[in-house]
This record gives C-alpha cells, structure tokens and sequence, in this order.
C-alpha cells in the first residue's frame, strides 16, 4: 500500500496545463487519504470555478495514482481556491472585479497590422496562428477589429461562443486548441452590427487583454483593424507588444497607407518585425507561371520606410479564400505561410 508521501510525488508529475506548474506545488492537493481497500480520495482545489482543463487534470492525477501498487480506485472532489489560496500561489490578492492577469503567462505579443482595409490582414493572422499551432506553440488571437471581427469566421467559430467566470473570461477554443476572444462572440448574430465609438473600442480591447482568463501562451496574435487611430494606440499603449507584422497589397495605394502605419509604430517604438505583401502574384495551374495579377509591386518603398532590407510576397490562392470563407482556415494548406512564421523565429 502506497504511503501519503509516495502518493504526493505521484501527483508531483501532473501539471496544470495552464501554468506550467505541479498540482503539488500549486497547493491544489487537499485532504489527501487511502482506505486500508486501496481507495484513494482527495479533494482538486482549482485555481478559478468552471476550470475548462479540470477534467483533463483529474484524469491525469487518478492514472497517476492508480500507477501506484495497491491503488485500486481514485476519487476526486472539486472545489474553487479562495482569495487567500489564490494570494499564496501568485503574491497578491486580485483586486476587485474580474481582472486576472497573473494566472496568464505570455511568452510574447505580436501586433498583425496594416492601416489600410481589405488588404487580407485577418487571413493572414488565421494562417500565422494555425501555423505557429502546428509548431505544438499555444497560441491565442485577440480580435481588436471591433466593429468588424473576421477572426471567428475565419475558424467557424459560432456566436455567443465566449463564457464568462467570477474571475473573467474565457477564449473561445478552436478546433485545434486556438484560443480566441472576439466581439463578433459576443453577438446573438454574426452580421448584427457594433456601433461603438472611440472610447467604447479603446474599452473593449483593454478588457479582451486584462479580463481574459488566456493561460499560458508562447504567442498572443493581435487583429488591429484599419486606421492609425482609436484602436492601434490602444493596443500600442496598453498592451506589452514584442513587435509587428505589417501587410500590405501591391497596390500604390496600399502602400502609401501602410506607410502611416511604420511611422506610427516608428514613432511609439514599436519594432517592425516584417513586411508581407499579400496577393502579390497569381501562379497558373496549367503552366506555373506567376501573374501579377493587382499591378506591379511595391513593397520596397514600404520597405524602406520601415527600415527592412527584404519582404514577403504571398500568392492568391482562391482555394485558400474558399476554405477561409467556409469557416475551415485550419484545414488550409499554404506553405507560404512558413516565411511569415520565420520572422518571429
């Protein structure tokens, strides 16, 4: 029969995949006991009510000790960590309202940003993030666009798919583990519309980052939407950026607006991480040829300008806007997609 410390280093291998951390060491092992039958019971305390891991770490604790010889059954109560619990753990009792920054931890933040509108910005953001998630990354996409969110529809994300806790709220997961927090989650509708001024916006994203129950990240993706205004210097101001991906089109046009988007970001100290140019150039199926097809292009003024020596061309692949559009942007197959991944290497 197994002694109460041979049971506590049984659970010292199961990790709260959201911090990283021990179940032991997180002090979730409360009233730990064995029946001279071989029954074990202990009581989970979980770190906030409604832990969407909770079963994924009850299921690792009852294998871990039913491994022990003489374990033949594992019975596992539940209950939420009080404000003292949670004070030992993360150092300071949270302050009213549901703000919980401490039991995130995220390795970085990187802003997708182009000033200028319809130039494929949040397509790009869905690859990346798909991208860097087959890396086994944990990644999370916080949709800044608030008057006009993609994010959900590019993964076939319902609405109304976010749930709220005492302690904050919690992303919507996609099919493979994205986590993702988006206005257009909080609608009954997906075309029902957001006619939020500029204050209500800057809000918005302040509490998408600071009431988000995110866990643990490698990488936080931000969706800013068009502009250089209301919605960039809240992301810029209020959020702990590593830097940023610009996206342009070929166009001139493109080009001129993505420029008023170096320089705010020059000027902030934002560092520019890389430029892509998105529907840079159509390949022929029949001959392989490369057709550019939206003019000539002209990234190496944007280029320049932000101080990048090269760029990332990405082709049109309507076969990639048909699974975007079909909700399926983790089925996509683009392998164009790994330059832009190379720049957060």
């Amino acid at each position: 029969m197994p002694t109460i410390p041979e049971m506590i280093a049984a659970l010292e291998k199961v990790l709260d995949p959201e911090l990283g951390r021990n179940i032991v060491e997180l002090k979730m092992v409360h009233d730990l006991t064995i029946t001279p039958e071989g029954e074990v019971r202990f009581t989970l305390a979980l770190t906030v009510p409604g832990c969407p891991l909770r079963e994924q770490m009850s299921n690792a604790s009852r294998n871990a000790l039913l491994a022990l010889p003489g374990v033949r059954d594992v019975q596992i109560e539940f209950r939420a960590m009080n404000e003292e619990e949670r004070k030992a753990i993360f150092g300071q009792v949270q302050p009213p309202g549901p703000r919980l920054n401490e039991f995130n931890k995220i390795n970085r933040v990187i802003a997708v940003m182009s000033g200028k509108g319809g130039v494929g910005k949040s397509s790009v953001t869905g690859l990346l993030a798909c991208a860097l998630n087959r890396q086994r990354q944990k990644v999370g996409i916080l949709d800044a666009d608030i008057t006009g969110p993609s994010i959900p529809k590019l993964f076939g994300l319902p609405p109304g798919g976010l749930r709220g806790t005492d302690q904050g709220m919690l992303p919507a997961i996609t099919r493979s583990g994205i986590r993702v927090v988006s206005t257009n989650l909080l609608l009954k509708e997906e075309d029902q519309p957001v006619v939020w001024r500029g204050p209500l916006i800057s809000g918005a994203i302040k509490q998408f980052w600071t009431e988000t129950l995110w866990g643990k990240l490698d990488t936080l993706l931000v969706d800013l939407p068009p502009g250089t205004s209301d919605a960039a210097l809240s992301v810029i101001n209020n959020l702990p950026l590593n830097g940023a991906i610009l996206v342009t089109t070929p166009q001139d046009l493109a080009g001129m607006v993505v420029r008023k988007a170096v320089h705010l970001l020059q000027e902030l100290k934002v560092p520019i991480l890389g430029l892509v140019e998105n529907f840079s150039y159509f390949v022929c199926p029949d001959c392989g040829a490369q057709h550019e097809i939206f003019g000539p292009s002209h990234a190496a003024e944007t280029a320049a300008t932000a101080g990048l020596q090269s760029w990332i061309r990405l082709p049109v692949d309507p076969a990639v806007a048909a699974q975007c559009d079909a909700g399926q942007v983790e089925l996509v197959n683009f392998p164009a997609i790994q330059e832009v991944v190379s720049l957060l290497a």
